[in-house]
């Protein structure tokens, strides 16, 4: 179940870190591959929610996500739009920097090292707000209970998250404009770049949670207009049972808006992997290898989880996920002044997600001892 499940996962990964032996030797073996575990590691919480939502839909709009879908995730979000950041911050266009990262890696590199201070402040600003709304939202469930709890209640004060970045963001730009100040200038417009590129990613979250909302909603309205067609008939009826051309065509239309709501949801989580990644490196050729490798797996699980039904498994990795998001947004909006190794960077992700993953397993153990006590308990009762 297992190979056949992830057999695609497995030979992709195979030419992926071969295709980056070859383009740049075991350096770039190596970085293809922590950029491969960032993406299945920042993107376990898609594949969780993707699988909650895909289990509602038919067999045909399963197949048109995983089929379809993946193709927009993969050579959409993970291959194309790391270009387009790339061309938009440096300004140039999507071809010359295709052609400069594989022809020109001098002067790709200084373009992206001169865009870098745009990219890291819509990406950190980004990324940021993810955490921020998941860590403030009340949960039945929490990992690390002394942070989250405290959080959660303070979640309750209205748009306390996008306060939060706004002032992450003006903290940042003062910092860029006293460092450049204090170095005799040079760089005076970088402080008025990051506070436009911050706000850039500030708008782009907004937008794109406020599709997956109205798209969430769409499909609460559908069901049960659905479901209300489905009472009157069986009550004109008068019998359990039956259908009719209205409820066929709701159905459809909510498949339809389930469909949309994922894409949707799948390009969002999209953006801390690929955002996430210029952290590690700039160059868009190792980027696409890497997420290319990663969006397999989390297609792969994604079926994975729909198939065997172990959403609840490991409840503590979705926690994990988002922690190293956050912890990336930091990262990204530090590198606007001050150099942070990759390795580093690349590791923050892993071990967090690790973290969580032990905390998991623990806590599942923990409840099959209590469990077995118990039953213990009532046999000898």
């Amino acid at each position: 179940m297992v190979l056949k499940t992830f057999r695609w996962a497995f030979l992709v990964t195979a030419a992926g870190l071969a295709a980056g032996a070859l383009y740049d030797g075991w350096a770039a073996l190596g970085l293809v591959a922590i950029l491969a575990v960032l993406e299945v590691s920042l993107s376990f919480d898609n594949a969780v929610i993707n699988a909650g939502i895909l289990k509602r839909m038919s067999a045909f709009w399963q197949t048109i996500f995983l089929t379809v879908g993946v193709l927009i995730a993969v050579f959409g979000m993970r291959l194309v739009f790391p270009v387009l950041i790339v061309a938009v911050t440096a300004k140039i266009g999507p071809v010359q920097a295709v052609n400069l990262a594989l022809n020109d890696k001098d002067r790709y590199q200084q373009l992206v090292t001169d865009a870098h201070p745009a990219i890291a402040a819509f990406g950190g600003i980004f990324l940021l707000m993810i955490f921020l709304n998941f860590i403030f939202e009340e949960r039945e469930i929490t990992w690390q209970t002394w942070l989250e709890r405290p959080l959660a209640k303070l979640g309750k004060v209205e748009m306390l998250s996008v306060c939060i970045a706004l002032i992450v963001l003006v903290v940042a730009a003062m910092t860029v404009a006293t460092h450049a100040h204090q170095h005799g200038g040079g760089h005076a417009d970088k402080a008025q770049t990051v506070l436009t590129a911050g706000v850039a990613g500030l708008i782009t979250y907004l937008v794109v949670a406020g599709l997956s909302a109205f798209f969430e909603n769409r499909i609460e309205e559908e069901e049960e207009e659905a479901e209300e067609a489905e009472e009157a008939e069986k009550k004109a009826r008068g019998r359990q049972g039956g259908s009719n051309g209205a409820v066929v065509a709701l159905t459809g239309k909510a498949a339809f808006f389930t469909f949309l709501y994922l894409e949707v949801i799948d390009a969002s989580f999209s953006f801390d992997g690929v955002i996430g990644a210029f952290a590690i490196t700039n160059d868009i050729v190792l980027m696409a290898l890497g997420l290319g490798i990663g969006a397999m797996y989390v297609r792969s699980l994604t079926v994975y989880l729909v198939r065997q039904g172990t959403l609840d498994d490991f409840v503590f990795l979705e926690h994990g996920a988002h922690y190293a998001i956050g912890a990336l947004a930091v990262i990204l909006l530090v590198t606007i002044e001050y150099q942070i190794s990759e390795l580093i960077t690349g590791l923050v992700g892993v071990v967090l997600i690790g973290w969580s993953f032990w905390s998991s397993v623990r806590r599942n153990a923990r409840i099959a001892r209590e469990a077995g006590k118990a039953r213990a308990v009532d046999n000898t009762g």
